[in-house]
C-alpha cells in the first residue's frame, strides 16, 4: 500500500512539474541571451486564459496551445523591443507587463470562468507503461510530459553542443566580443526572447488544459512565474539544473497535499504556502555555496563537492544590460 502511494506521489510530481519545466527552460534561453523577462507571472495567466478560450471555442487543443505560444511570444516581444532596441529598463517593463497581463487575463477571461472544455488526456506508452514502478511514473502520462523530457535534452544539447548554442552564450556573456565576430547581437537576443516567451506561453496552456483544466480565479498558476524566475537562479542558468528545480518544487507541492491529508487539523493554507519559503531556503543555500569559505571547506571534505558544484552557478555577465556595439555607443 505504501509503495502504491509512493508511485502515485512520484507520478503526480512528474505531471505537476510539466508546465513549470516549459517556463523555466524558456526563461533560461532568454536570460542566457542577456535579457530578463520579468513578465512571466502575468504571461502564464494570460496565455492560460487564451489557451482555454481558443480551445473552448474551436474544440482544438492544438489551436489552443498555438494561441498560447503566440501570446507568450507577443508579451516577450514588448520586453525585447523596449529593453534591447530602446534601451529601457527590462525589469521595469517586465514588472508592469506582469501586472497588466494578470488583470487582462481575469477581465477578458471572465466569460469562460468555470466552464468545462477539452483537456489533454493521458497517453500511455505501449509496453513501457507496464514496467514495474517506472511504468506508471514515467510512461502513463500525457504528451506534454513526454515533450518535457525531450525538451530538457534538446535545450541542453543546443546550448552546449552546437555552434548556435555557443553564440547564444557569447551574446549573454560578452556581447561586444560577439559583435566583433560578426554576430548580430540584438537580433539574436530578440530571437531568444521570442522563443523563451513562446515556451512560457505553452506553460500557461499546460496549466489550463492539463494540470488544472478550465479557467477561473484563482487559476492555480498564480505565483508560478515568480517561482520560475527563482528556479532559473537556483539552477545556475543550466537547463538540466533548472528542470531539476522545477521537479523539486512540484515535489514540495505534492508533499504539501500529502501532509494536508495526514494532518487535517492544520489549516490548508499552511501546506499551500510551505513550498514557497522552502524554495527561498534552497536559494539561500545556493548563495552561501558560492562563498569562498564554503568552497575552502568543501575542498577539505571531498564528499561535499558534487553538492556544492550542483548549487554553484553564475549569471550571464551582461544579463539585463542593453547590448552596445562598442564602448560608449
Amino acid at each position: 500500500m505504501h509503495e502504491l502511494n509512493f508511485i502515485v506521489l512520484l507520478a503526480g510530481v512528474v505531471a505537476g512539474a510539466a508546465p513549470l519545466v516549459f517556463a523555466v527552460l524558456g526563461e533560461t534561453l532568454t536570460e542566457k541571451a542577456g535579457v530578463i523577462n520579468l513578465s512571466l507571472d502575468g504571461t502564464l495567466l494570460l496565455s492560460a486564459m487564451v489557451a482555454f478560450a481558443v480551445t473552448f471555442e474551436t474544440g482544438s487543443l492544438l489551436l489552443g496551445f498555438g494561441a498560447a505560444a503566440l501570446t507568450g511570444a507577443a508579451v516577450a516581444a514588448v520586453v525585447g523591443v523596449a529593453g534591447i532596441f530602446l534601451g529601457q529598463s527590462q525589469l521595469a517593463v517586465g514588472f508592469v507587463l506582469t501586472l497588466m497581463c494578470r488583470d487582462l487575463a481575469y477581465f477578458l477571461g471572465n466569460p469562460f470562468a468555470r466552464l468545462h472544455g477539452p483537456q489533454v488526456l493521458p497517453l500511455p506508452v505501449p509496453f513501457l507503461n507496464e514496467l514495474p514502478v517506472l511504468g506508471p511514473i514515467l510512461f502513463h502520462q500525457n504528451l506534454l510530459v513526454y515533450l518535457n523530457f525531450l525538451l530538457i535534452g534538446l535545450v541542453w544539447f543546443y546550448m552546449y553542443g552546437t555552434r548556435w548554442g555557443l553564440e547564444l552564450r557569447a551574446v549573454g556573456e560578452h556581447p561586444q566580443a560577439a559583435y566583433a565576430r560578426g554576430i548580430n547581437v540584438r537580433r539574436l537576443q530578440m530571437l531568444y526572447v521570442l522563443a523563451g516567451g513562446a515556451l512560457v506561453g505553452v506553460a500557461g496552456a499546460a496549466f489550463s488544459l492539463c494540470t488544472k483544466p478550465g479557467w477561473g480565479r484563482p487559476q492555480g498558476a498564480e505565483g508560478m512565474g515568480w517561482i520560475a524566475l527563482a528556479i532559473v537562479i537556483f539552477g545556475g542558468w543550466h537547463p538540466v539544473k533548472v528542470a531539476c528545480g522545477a521537479y523539486l518544487f512540484a515535489w514540495l507541492q505534492m508533499m504539501g497535499i500529502s501532509f494536508q491529508n495526514q494532518w487535517p487539523s492544520i489549516p490548508a493554507q499552511v501546506f499551500q504556502v510551505a513550498p514557497f519559503p522552502l524554495m527561498i531556503f534552497v536559494l539561500l543555500l545556493m548563495h552561501f555555496s558560492q562563498k569562498r569559505a564554503v568552497e575552502q571547506w568543501a575542498e577539505k571534505h571531498p564528499w561535499s563537492l558534487p553538492l556544492i558544484r550542483f548549487f554553484h552557478g553564475t549569471a550571464p555577465a551582461s544579463l539585463g544590460q542593453p547590448a552596445r556595439k562598442r564602448l560608449g555607443s
